[in-house]
């Protein structure tokens, strides 16, 4: 009886401690409500205990107070210490809250003996529940376990300045509904209350209240915490399995008072299926992101949480292992943040006037290259703005249309690296149909694709200088080698002037100098290919005939007819290195078609002189030709060292010119080397051409 008086006293003058506390700071809370009412239930529970009037009756009036305890204690745990939205509390809560004050109506309308019923009370402090009790009892013990899932929502995402402010008051109401659940649960777990708990009731209230009057005594202030999405997200899904558990418990209390009714095995059974589609709900993509959307609709200003969204992307910008694992990260941030099935990243290829596919995540494998000029790429260069797909662009053709289609592309992010466009990621189709994108998901969108940019960019230069320091440990080796073959060449030229003076069979003696002088001749050959690789070559420029050129390498090329047709072209240059490129493309178009398949050469100037070479081979893909095709030590051929198309470029760009390629897989491949015209002819019309 002392603990319930002292407990009476201290609610009350914590309630005036909160009223005068809060007059006097002009904020308005509800917190000084649910005290009132426990202080008055505390003093209904102690005249019913102590025969101070009809037992019966005050417990009567206690129902009431009991009633009203779930929405004051809801109310309040929704607005303490929140950041609230300007249009108020959101519908989902005042739906919640509006909802437990119809259990007022429960008291009012049903008899006492509805609820209960005590032979002995108050000698035997229990009351033995009927069905109505036990129902409202169970009610009111949920609604007090949502409140206090809100208090630790709050607790949870109180910033460290506003913890320090309201851990105390949050520790002390929950208590206060942690104490009032464990009372609670006895209707649940046994069918009756206990009321000899009372005095621990007390207690808790008595220490709770204690906490309170002690943060008004050194009250600098409130906080508003703002809940997370996440932490939205989670409540609702503990929400959902409340539900399951709840119905479990109503199929298990079926069985138990309806017998046949309920057979226990259909139950039984019900319970594990409904459990299993409970599963297949919380696993739908398509379920969480019109949950997302829903909460988004009724709860927030801003769709999303730009702060877990900027940690949860420079935690994947920070941790790839390789380019491919960066691009990999990055298609499926866009595809988890932004709700699509699926995304591809295009890069752009230099030379080509073509992107082509980097890498897809979940999509349809993307064959189509796409040309500089397509009106999609147009309008991301004018607007530099996301595409949307669901938008008019009266500009598209049926073409781009049916691309679009066929691939269920919803959205193009443009990559930006300064005004040019690098490259673009496209995104699949939407995992809600019917939902509506806006302003804010196109910023966001653009704002990661900046951040992607510069990441790739950083990535690219890396793979830069890891393939400068790979060259630069090429150069070292190739030092040691020049080292050992000049030693060589020394020691088969000595052979070769002793083998003049003693070997007496003259045929013998030819044929060995002969074979010696073009090994010799090899090695030094070697030794200056070695010394060339990774730079410039060091070019012996004179006008040169590029069609009798190209015809005489043509002729080199054993076994195999390549027919060579044109114009006379006259260009500057080192005829033994041009004599290179042209051999090796020779080379590689054989090795890449069939024997009976025709390889065409054209000698021609449409601007400045060209060779193109032309096979019907098995041709290249985009993304080969993007990231292997000129990389030195990368091959498609087994037995390739990848030395010969890098070291082909090398000499075309130190003469001034360049190499496109265009191929398609299956159909052949096309190299076009564009070389300098000659500056003026030569006075004395000596032109070399072999």
């Amino acid at each position: 009886m002392a603990l319930t008086v002292v407990s009476i006293f201290l609610l009350l003058l914590s309630v005036l401690r909160i009223v005068l506390l809060e007059r006097r700071s002009g904020a308005l809370s509800y917190l000084a409500a649910p005290f009132f009412a426990i202080a008055v239930l505390e003093l209904f529970d102690l005249f019913a205990l102590n025969n101070l009037w009809p037992e019966i009756e005050w417990k009567r009036c206690a129902l009431f107070v009991e009633a009203l305890l779930p929405s004051l204690w809801l109310l309040v745990s929704v607005t303490y210490a929140r950041e609230l939205p300007e249009r108020g509390l959101p519908l989902r809560n005042r739906l919640l809250v509006g909802a437990s004050t119809l259990l007022v109506l429960v008291p009012a309308f049903l008899p006492i003996a509805s609820f209960f019923y005590a032979p002995d009370f108050p000698v035997e402090p229990v009351l033995f529940l009927a069905n109505g009790g036990y129902y409202f009892y169970v009610a009111v013990l949920v609604l007090l376990v949502t409140a206090l899932i809100n208090f630790e929502s709050t607790l949870v995402n109180a910033s460290s300045e506003a913890l320090w402010r309201v851990k105390l008051d949050i520790v002390a109401l929950g208590s206060m509904l942690a104490v009032l659940a464990f009372y609670y649960s006895n209707a649940l777990l046994y069918r009756s209350l206990n009321m000899e708990l009372a005095p621990l009731r007390s207690l808790l209230f008595i220490i709770a209240s204690l906490m309170m009057l002690y943060t008004r005594s050194h009250w600098r202030g409130g906080a508003r915490v703002k809940i997370s999405q996440a932490v939205l997200l989670k409540s609702v899904v503990l929400a959902v399995i409340s539900i399951y558990l709840i119905m479990l418990g109503a199929l298990g209390e079926g069985m138990k008072y309806f017998g046949p009714v309920f057979p226990r095995v259909l139950t039984l059974s019900l319970g594990f299926i409904a459990g299993i589609l409970l599963l297949l709900l919380l696993l739908s993509d398509r379920a969480k992101r019109e949950l997302k959307v829903l909460l988004h609709k009724h709860f927030y200003q801003s769709k999303y949480d730009y702060r877990a969204q900027w940690l949860g992307l420079t935690e994947r910008l920070s941790t790839f292992e390789d380019g491919d694992d960066l691009v990999k990260r990055v298609l499926l941030a866009y595809c988890e943040i932004f709700g699509v099935h699926g995304a591809a990243l295009y890069q752009h290829q230099q030379g080509c006037g073509w992107y082509c596919v980097a890498s897809t995540l979940e999509l349809e494998p993307l064959r189509e290259t796409i040309s500089d000029d397509n009106p999609i790429l147009t309008s991301l260069r004018e607007r530099k703005w996301v595409f949307c797909s669901s938008d008019p662009n009266r500009e598209l053709t049926q073409s781009e249309w049916l691309f679009l289609e066929r691939y269920g592309i919803s959205f193009v992010v443009p990559l930006f690296e300064g005004d040019a466009l690098s490259g673009f990621i496209v995104l699949g189709a939407q995992v809600v149909p019917d939902e509506q994108y806006r302003y804010e998901d196109f910023d966001l969108m653009k704002t990661i694709a900046r951040q992607v940019s510069v990441a790739m960019q950083h990535q690219r230069l890396s793979d830069q200088l890891t393939q400068s320091k790979a060259m630069q440990a090429v150069g070292s080796l190739a030092t040691f080698v020049v080292h050992d073959l000049k030693n060589l060449a020394a020691t088969i030229s000595l052979v070769l002037e002793n083998a003049r003076e003693h070997i007496d069979n003259p045929e013998f003696q030819q044929d060995m100098l002969n074979s010696l002088g073009n090994t010799t001749k090899k090695m030094h050959h070697l030794i200056g290919r070695l010394r060339n690789l990774g730079e410039s070559e060091l070019l012996q420029r004179r006008p040169i005939d590029l069609l009798a050129l190209t015809k005489n390498c043509a002729g080199l090329v054993p076994g195999r007819t390549i027919a060579v047709q044109g114009s006379q072209q006259v260009v500057l240059g080192d005829r033994e290195e041009l004599q290179k490129v042209l051999l090796n493309l020779f080379l590689n178009a054989v090795e890449a078609s069939s024997p009976d398949a025709p390889i065409a050469v054209e000698v021609g100037c449409n601007g400045t002189p060209f060779v193109k070479v032309t096979d019907r081979g098995c041709g290249m893909s985009p993304r080969f030709i993007r990231n292997d095709l000129f990389v030195p030590f990368r091959s498609s051929k087994r037995t390739g060292l990848g030395i010969g198309l890098y070291q082909s470029r090398q000499i075309v760009t130190a003469h001034g010119g360049s190499i496109d390629v265009s191929s398609v897989e299956g159909e052949g491949t096309v190299f076009t080397v564009h070389l300098p015209v000659a500056a003026e002819e030569p006075s004395g019309g000596v032109i070399e051409a072999a």
